[in-house]
């Protein structure tokens, strides 16, 4: 069996309670670099922890050999708990990890986690969506299969969308010089590195300002990307924020 777990976007309280109940029944749990290691507390202790994600560049296993350690796993140990990052089904290749198993009579379990592309910008007050302000978003991701930015980037930038993009910190320039050719360049910009964990580091901008931010606060991944009017209502949420814990 294999169950696909959210794990949300850092912040280790930001997991549902079905997905802790499918780490504690887990045999093996196979884990991402992106989710929260203090998750791996619900484990059994007779689980077996496995990581398999990617640090700097560097994957642990590779897509088609994590697909062949599920089915290995869940046919010698039973159920397989993989744990991923934000939404499994959001740029998590959950879909692609189901259909593999699938084809060896293994039955299948999603748990649908908190995305980061709605929740790193809630924390730091950016409303993805606001009357007057923004009545939709985009969330893409930022390099594709062939390693490039993905070309719906264009589209979104001729929009009057929030703009969420995922995984493109290595693309910023080439995502700067599109808004630019749009005129944009006075266009609010927030980029979040470690978004909800103690650790997260936040730079506000425009188009024209956010590569000197980044390089001022050296910012990197793992990062989201907000673009949109609906940047300008952090100032005005966090204070808010702040008055009512003040009391």
């Amino acid at each position: 069996m294999l169950t696909i777990v959210g794990a949300g976007p850092g912040d280790e309280e930001l997991i549902t309670l079905k997905a802790i109940k499918a780490i504690e029944a887990a045999d093996v749990i196979l884990y991402d670099a992106l989710i929260n290691e203090a998750l791996l507390k619900y484990a059994s202790a007779t689980a077996e922890l496995i990581f398999v994600g990617k640090r700097k560049g560097c994957y642990a296993f590779q897509q088609e050999q994590i697909n062949d350690l599920i089915v290995t796993k869940a046919k010698a140990k039973g159920h397989v708990v993989r744990l991923k990052g934000g939404d499994p089904f959001i740029f998590g290749r959950g879909a692609e990890e189901i259909d593999y198993v699938r084809q060896f009579d293994l039955e299948t379990f999603v748990v649908p986690g908190i995305s980061s592309s709605v929740a790193v910008p809630a924390y730091q007050g950016i409303p993805l969506t606001k009357r007057g302000a923004s009545e939709s978003f985009w969330v893409i991701t930022g390099t594709t299969k062939k390693h490039q930015l993905s070309e719906d980037v264009a589209l979104a930038a001729k929009s009057t969308a929030t703009v969420v993009i995922l995984m493109g910190m290595s693309k910023l320039s080439e995502i700067v010089a599109i808004f630019s050719k749009e005129n944009k360049d006075d266009m609010p910009i927030a980029i979040i590195q470690n978004g909800t964990r103690d650790n997260q580091n936040v730079g506000i901008g425009t188009i024209q300002t956010i590569e000197t931010i980044v390089a001022e606060k050296q910012l990197a991944n793992p990062a989201i990307i907000v673009i949109g009017d609906v940047v300008k209502e952090r100032a005005t949420l966090s204070a808010v924020y702040n008055k009512v814990v003040k009391k």
